[in-house]
């Protein structure tokens, strides 16, 4: 099936939205009991942790992690946002850099100017938005028009800018106090309607079964993944780290080691987002010749570009293992379905 289908429904009674390009799950997200990424907290300040840059944070969900604390002081209240998913048993992890998104706007206090996503090239159009947003914003707060104005309707990018800057508003008036949620991150359907772009929104209630998602996640709990041409790839991840083994297959040919790599390092983007997994990958290679790495470092370059999760290539080991540091954004898929 060709073309780009959101398909919002639910996994054991958790909000669920899968996104599907040409009949292949390209992205999934899953509710879960942690504190979703955007969630802005009024916190109050612990204690600095002498060593690690930072102080802990109470926070109605539990403490909090913050770097760069310079001029804070215990008991002192002050607005953060979720920035990600923490480790069991560790912190939540936040900054103090909020940011109001929704799906045509980026409100973004404390850093002022008003910008147009470089995506639009259109001189007349990004001169048309930046119209729409001078009549609208308000106060000192910065702005940043994504890409997704481009097919809009003026007026709603104007009424999406005037909430986001009323909801800054209210939550940045609203510094003191005890520790309390301000507002709640996105909710998967939200998210998906807020990031996503598709021809077609499924959301009846048959939506996962009628486009395959319950099929495509089961293929997502076990670690092997097979490749084109008959490599593998098995994604495992450990306590320390995410271990990635690929395998040549029954392919004798010279280049198979080359050809396997290719094929696995441009769908490795794609596994560890839909298996909601981060922190350090360790890549383990099928045999190939050293001049080839340069090439293998391209294609994973270029796959990279295509996944919005940051992630690091930290370069190659003295045993021919590729190392990536990538930003955990999702809570594991295995303890999600567990």
């Amino acid at each position: 099936m060709k073309g780009r289908t959101i398909a919002l429904g639910a996994i054991d009674g958790a909000e669920a939205a899968a996104l599907i390009v040409d009949g292949q799950l390209h992205d999934l997200l899953v509710d879960s009991d942690h504190p979703r990424p955007g969630t802005i907290y009024r916190a109050v300040a612990l204690r600095p942790m002498k060593g690690q840059g930072g102080m802990f944070l109470e926070t109605p969900d539990g403490n909090a992690f913050l770097r760069q604390v310079k001029g804070l002081a215990p008991g002192q209240p002050l607005l953060v946002q979720v920035s990600g998913y923490a480790d069991p048993g560790k912190a939540i992890p936040v900054n103090t850099r909020l940011l109001f998104k929704s799906r045509y706007a980026i409100v973004t206090p404390g850093a002022p100017g008003i910008n147009v996503s470089r995506q639009i090239r259109d001189d007349d159009l990004r001169e048309t938005l930046l119209e729409i947003a001078h009549d609208v914003m308000e106060g000192e707060h910065g702005l940043i028009l994504r890409s997704s104005c481009a097919e809009a309707h003026p007026q709603d990018i104007a009424e999406d800018i005037a909430a986001m800057v009323q909801l800054a508003a209210q939550v940045l008036a609203d510094e003191s106090g005890a520790a309390e949620v301000l507002v709640e991150g996105d909710s998967p359907h939200i998210h998906a309607w807020r990031e996503w772009t598709a021809d077609e929104i499924d959301d009846s209630a048959e939506s996962f079964d009628a486009h395959g998602v319950f099929d495509m996640i089961d293929a997502l709990r076990g670690p092997l993944v097979p490749l084109a041409g008959g490599g593998s790839m098995y994604i495992e991840p450990t306590r320390a780290l995410v271990a990635v083994d690929i395998n040549t297959g029954g392919d004798t040919s010279p280049a198979a080691g080359l050809k396997a790599n290719m094929a696995a390092l441009r769908e490795l983007p794609r596994q560890l987002q839909l298996r909601g997994l981060g922190g350090q990958v360790l890549v383990d290679p099928a045999p190939a010749p050293k001049k080839d790495r340069r090439q293998m470092e391209q294609v994973l370059r270029a796959a990279l570009k295509q996944d919005a999760t940051e992630t690091i290539i930290a370069g190659w080991t003295q045993l021919g293992l590729i190392e990536l540091q990538r930003k955990r954004e999702r809570v594991p898929l295995t303890e999600i379905l567990a």
